[in-house]
């Protein structure tokens, strides 16, 4: 699988994934289980990494929820990676 199209890290959080007005998110605070926060303009999802299951959705619409979790299938064993380096 190729890698994801950006990686940028800050202090608290990492943005693993940007890709078509999407966030995937890995926050260095954040606890188990293994989870990231998806952003599209105001609006996050929060999705649970394994299982993939939402765990909280934040005014996301049903149509950008179901990409979103596309998004987080397609990128599962790279999340599951990064967030075990954020929360070794």
């Amino acid at each position: 699988m190729e890698a994801p199209p950006h990686f940028g890290y800050s202090p608290d959080m990492a943005t693993i994934v940007r890709q078509a007005g999407f966030e995937i998110m890995i926050y260095s605070r954040d606890h188990e289980p293994p989870q990231v926060h998806v952003w599209r303009a105001q609006a996050e999802l929060v999705v649970n990494l394994n299982p993939i299951e939402i765990r909280e959705n934040n005014g996301m619409s049903p149509n950008d929820a179901r990409k979103a979790i596309t998004m987080v299938e397609e990128y599962q064993a790279e999340l599951l990676i990064e967030w075990r380096r954020f929360h070794p």
